[in-house]
């Protein structure tokens, strides 16, 4: 067969430039300071996507609850909004209106008591709307003790040590005192009953999570509510509670309706959610919502007028893409109530079915099932000591899997577990392929004498 040659220079241009990138010598680009010349941007997209390939697939990591899918017509809306910033409400008004429509649909959605006076707002992720919340506790208890003539200086919280790492940050950043319910036995998160023995006058509040990242499981927020009102009526304090929904959030309306954990305890004063996780866009967006306006003291909110039009902020973050929140408002319409509930219904499917297959694989025992958030942690038997979580993790990742095996905090410091997240994106069949590599790198793993990772060191191989 003759070989088919360009037909003329435009087409003989093309395929030469196309050549050029990888036949002629690529430039050495410097790693850690600017390059003195411009390069041709064909070239160092090449340069940056070549290097890209060594990061993990997205898709196979289930450490992260951050969504890693989202259909082409969501990316064609965030591509065309990259260069929108969303603090800027007088130049896109219309996409502060989707902000507020999404406050507005979060408010109905938590059960807010006045959902027409809705207040919130959207943030980069749930890290800095948890912040914002906790800003808001302790400018509340500020107010009430200065009011009654009382000190200021010595605020605290109230929580599990399972909590996310942004409330040690907010306790760091803002001088509060954290006040830890350490993990006892087979109680891997919150005891309401511990929780409130810790609270006293200086208190701000208690958080309470819906859904551990260390397990999974969901913390009860009513029978937290009333333990509080039973403190109050002993001892006249009156202490709130916040809600860390970073991922139950958009779980437990649309799975476990009948669950109240939300503004139908009418000691949740606010709520934290992350839109990037099982609110499933890409990273990037969060949402704090109050209860009611009264909730959010006003001297934390600022008004600035450089911008076009004076307008209110109250967030962390100043300029920030307006892409993600218009990517939230187009899940919100693409779904619908019925949408979400079917995703996190097929995610809690495949978390459950996922966990029973490897509970009777034979070395592993089950700390949660994904029965509530569709996630599940699990650990070796106890007879099992030829071979260690770690070794487990080690073994998946090569095949591409980002399982993670990490250690348990406080009074559960033995306990070494794995973790699996099941999110929009991660099929039956894909669990399938999972247990398949799963069941193969552990019969490699039984022939071992001893482990081959220090789980006490947390890295290192020994012998």
């Amino acid at each position: 067969m003759a070989l088919r040659h360009p037909r003329g220079p435009g087409e003989r241009g093309r395929d030469a430039a196309a050549a050029d990138i990888f036949t002629s010598e690529m430039p050495r680009v410097p790693r850690h300071e600017l390059p003195a010349h411009e390069t041709r941007a064909e070239v160092v997209y090449q340069i940056v996507h070549d290097e890209l390939m060594l990061d993990g697939n997205a898709r196979l990591n289930l450490a992260t609850f951050v969504s890693t899918h989202m259909d082409p017509w969501a990316d064609k809306l965030m591509a065309e909004t990259f260069d929108k910033n969303m603090i800027d409400k007088d130049e896109y008004p219309q996409t502060a209106a989707m902000e507020m429509r999404c406050v507005d649909m979060l408010s109905r959605l938590w059960h807010s008591p006045d959902a027409k006076k809705a207040t919130g707002c959207s943030t980069t992720g749930s890290s800095e709307a948890a912040m914002l919340g906790g800003l808001a506790l302790k400018r509340r208890w500020q107010k009430r003790r200065k009011a009654e003539g009382k000190p200021t200086d010595t605020p605290n919280l109230v929580t599990g040590i399972n909590v996310q790492v942004c409330w040690d940050k907010f306790a760091n950043y803002w001088d509060v005192e954290m006040r830890l319910v350490p993990m006892e036995g087979d109680r891997y998160h919150l005891s309401p009953e511990e929780a409130v023995k810790l609270c006293d006058e200086n208190t701000i509040g208690v958080v309470v999570v819906m859904g551990s990242t260390f397990d999974g499981s969901f913390e009860d927020v009513k029978k937290t509510s009333e333990l509080l009102d039973d403190l109050q009526k002993r001892t006249g304090l009156d202490i709130p509670i916040h809600v860390d929904g970073a991922s139950g959030g958009f779980i437990a309306p649309f799975l476990d309706p009948d669950l109240e954990w939300d503004f139908r305890v009418p000691r949740v004063q606010s709520i934290n959610a992350s839109g990037h996780k099982y609110g499933l866009v890409y990273p990037g967006v969060g949402w704090a919502i109050w209860r009611d306006a009264e909730a959010l003291p006003e001297d934390l909110i600022f008004w600035v007028n450089y911008l076009g039009d004076e307008m209110p902020t109250f967030a962390l973050n100043f300029s920030r893409p307006g892409s993600q929140v218009v990517a939230q408002y187009y899940n919100f319409l693409r779904f619908g109530f019925a949408g979400y509930e079917r995703e996190q219904g097929y995610a809690r499917r495949v978390a459950t079915y996922l966990s029973a297959a490897i509970e009777k694989m034979g070395p592993f025992e089950l700390l949660t099932r994904g029965d509530e958030l569709p996630v599940f942690a699990f650990k070796l038997k106890d007879e099992v000591r030829n071979f260690t979580v770690f070794d487990v993790s080690a073994a998946l990742r090569e095949r591409g899997w980002q399982v993670p095996a990490y250690t348990f905090p406080k009074n559960r410091e033995d306990l070494a577990a794995l973790r699996i997240v099941v999110r929009r994106g991660f099929s039956a069949d894909v669990a399938d392929m999972l247990l398949a590599d799963l069941r193969e790198k552990v019969k490699g793993l039984e022939k071992l004498k001893s482990p081959l990772y220090s789980a006490a060191g947390g890295a290192g191989f020994h012998h």
